[in-house]
């Protein structure tokens, strides 16, 4: 596996040649990297596409440092036990790639990649290893940032029999390749851990999640959130503690499995990781806009104080005037609706945040403004320094934090419900004589909305009548609803489905 000639005018500097194997140590019979021993929900998912084939690249897109690239390293482990050829898995990590010198200046650079590992590894044309039984398998990380990627894959999926595992921290560049891959590509999303991963990093058994391997339809039934509600309640002491542990720390992987590390020191390295990487490096990556770093964590730093509200342009374009004007000479002034729109959406590209926008009903849109949802509210106790509790022990302890927690707890939910694939989420703001309802669920023809009230008692009347008014207009199709709380509540209406929010984590 030397400076392998690909063509007669090609050949792969050395740089890329070592980088590449140590890429791949199992091509030496080196030991891969030690990995956790508790693993992601990805894995299996992951697994599960690619057997089925029914299209050869799944996608796995979520932020940054949600453990894509562990949950890939674990299902290459996996087919390397199960006695799979080291020399039938390529692993590129095109972020360590990008950084050596003149490799984003290669033509289809991906496709030189596949040339020189199918001469100097495989040791044959990927059909032509396919053929002899000896099929090759490529996981791709973070590859959706390479200059034209989608154009090279489906040109290599079209003419080659391969399998395909890429992730991506980019939702709009994975969407804008889906256009070109239609049929080739089957995306999973991946968000921060659920409480049920929390669980199981924590040694407790939370089950398998009700909705998995279900699909969509059941959630149609009230009979469906009524056994969610049962199955939480069922697992109460076990339930309990992963929520205090998710209450205290957020989803990301890294600061449950160090869960005993000081949280200061834990909250830099969630920002120097994830949101600095974002502004610093993601933004970028994008040649068609330049965004100003400043700019950008100012309006990330607002999207966390918004979380869990529809505040619109104003408050964002008098905070970051505010907040900026002096700093950068005054130009903040200069900073308008369709520039804070542009940022706000950068961050939802790079899946750091969730625009949950108003609700369409034959084909109109409510009017109002998008509810902010963040990807996890550990994001917010690091960047802005404040921790606000959502377990109810410790909210007893601080009443007058009640009504924050109630924002943060609409972000949770929002952030959960758009991790389930295919699921279309909006909410439907106040207008004339209808109240807010938090989230609408729309499964084919059904509406359910979801309201969340997350205070210590719930007014059996006050707080169910945004979600009685949505179930009593009738074009809104909607036969029952769903009431996400602190803790059990009961409600005497047969209509509403009652639940909290830590047996809503539950759900996937």
């Amino acid at each position: 596996m030397g400076n392998v000639p690909l063509s007669p005018e090609f050949t792969f500097p050395p740089e890329f040649i070592a980088a590449l194997q140590r890429m791949n140590p199992w091509w030496r019979g080196e030991a891969m990297l030690r990995l956790p021993s508790t693993r992601r929900h990805l894995v299996a998912a992951m697994r599960r596409r690619l057997e089925l084939g029914l299209a050869p690249v799944v996608a796995l897109r979520g932020p940054r440092q949600i453990g894509k690239t562990t949950a890939q390293m674990h299902l290459i482990a996996d087919l390397l036990a199960e006695g799979v050829e080291p020399a039938r898995i390529l692993h590129v990590q095109f972020d360590d790639l990008v950084e050596l010198s003149g490799f984003t200046d290669l033509v289809s650079p991906l496709l030189r990649v596949v040339e020189w590992f199918e001469h100097g590894v495989l040791g044959a044309t990927l059909n032509g290893a396919a053929h002899d039984g000896r099929g090759a398998y490529l996981f791709l990380d973070e590859f959706q940032n390479l200059r034209g990627w989608e154009t090279q894959l489906k040109f290599l999926v079209d003419h080659s029999t391969v399998g395909v595992v890429m992730t991506g921290s980019s939702a709009l560049r994975i969407e804008r390749g889906r256009d070109s891959l239609a049929g080739r590509i089957s995306t999973l999303e991946g968000g921060v851990l659920t409480l049920a991963e929390i669980g199981e990093f924590a040694g407790l058994d939370l089950g398998d999640p009700p909705l998995a391997g279900n699909g969509l339809d059941v959630l149609r039934a009230p009979a469906f959130w009524r056994d969610l509600r049962d199955h939480g309640e069922a697992l109460a002491p076990a339930r309990d503690e992963a929520f205090r542990r998710f209450s205290e720390r957020g989803g990301y992987p890294r600061a449950q499995v160090q869960y005993g590390m000081p949280w200061p020191e834990m909250a830099e390295q969630l920002n120097e990781t994830v949101v600095r990487r974002v502004v610093r490096h993601d933004s970028h990556l994008d040649e068609r806009m330049r965004l100003d770093p400043e700019l950008l964590e100012e309006v990330f730093r607002l999207a966390c104080r918004y979380a869990g509200q529809s505040p619109g342009d104003q408050p964002f374009l008098r905070e970051t005037r505010r907040a900026l004007g002096e700093e950068i000479g005054g130009t903040a002034a200069g900073v308008g609706a369709q520039r804070v729109r542009t940022y706000l959406g950068f961050l939802e590209d790079a899946l750091l945040v969730r625009l949950i926008r108003p609700l369409e009903i034959r084909m109109k849109r409510t009017r109002g403004n998008a509810k902010i949802c963040l990807a996890d509210h550990g994001l917010r106790a690091s960047w802005l320094q404040e921790e606000i509790p959502l377990d109810p022990r410790r909210l007893r302890e601080q009443p007058e934090m009640t009504r924050f927690a109630g924002h943060i707890a609409e972000s949770v939910a929002g952030a959960h419900l758009c991790g389930i694939g295919g699921l279309q989420l909006a909410h439907f703001p106040a207008r004339d004589d209808d109240p807010e309802v938090d989230f609408v669920l729309t499964v084919g023809d059904r509406r359910i909305p979801l309201e969340v009230k997350y205070q210590a008692r719930i007014d059996p009347l006050r707080d169910t009548e945004g979600l009685r008014a949505f179930l009593e207009t009738r074009a809104n199709n909607a036969p029952f609803g769903v009431l996400v709380t602190q803790t059990a509540a009961e409600v005497d209406d047969p209509r509403i489905v009652s639940l909290p929010l830590s047996s809503l984590l539950l759900l996937r």
